[in-house]
């Protein structure tokens, strides 16, 4: 017995009728806001960078809400994750992120690397840096930023 299925013409236009409606990133948030930021979640946002395990302090450098002076602090945290959470925020000061850029891990600078919002000087730094990981992240991050590339004609046609 054969585990492939056909389908009749009429089953997919049923099955397309039948489909979910897809909605835009605005029409969800729409639909289901994120509570407001409050004093309390600032508050525990503080008191979980502090937490011993790295775990827990990674999601707080994941919060595109943790305050400015958590980021700084967890920007020197002794664990790399901590540190590669907070370069792949978006959120992240370009301060923070420059400063990140100089990481001892090659992670931590690889995740610098592919975050859009980093500043121009520090994709400049990272092109020539040591490890050849960033550096290609660095060269196909500037691959799909020109029209003509083929890895991004790659990814349009995929």
């Amino acid at each position: 017995m054969s585990c492939i299925r056909f389908n009749t013409p009429a089953q997919r236009r049923q099955l397309a009728a039948m489909a979910p409606q897809m909605l835009t990133a605005a029409e969800v948030a729409a639909r289901h806001p994120a509570p407001p930021v409050t004093s309390s979640k600032l508050a525990r946002l503080r008191l979980l960078a502090q937490h011993e395990n790295p775990k827990i302090r990674e999601s707080v450098a994941s919060s595109y809400h943790a305050p400015a002076d958590v980021v700084e602090a967890l920007a020197s945290d002794p664990d790399a994750g901590v540190r590669a959470w907070l370069a792949r925020n978006e959120t992240t000061p370009c301060d923070v992120l420059r400063q990140l850029a100089h990481d001892e891990s090659e992670t931590v600078r690889g995740w610098v690397a592919v975050n859009f919002f980093v500043p121009a000087d520090v994709m400049a730094e990272l092109a020539d840096d040591p490890s050849p990981v960033v550096r290609n992240l660095v060269a196909w991050k500037a691959a799909l930023a020109e029209p003509e590339s083929s890895v991004a004609q790659e990814l349009v046609e995929a």
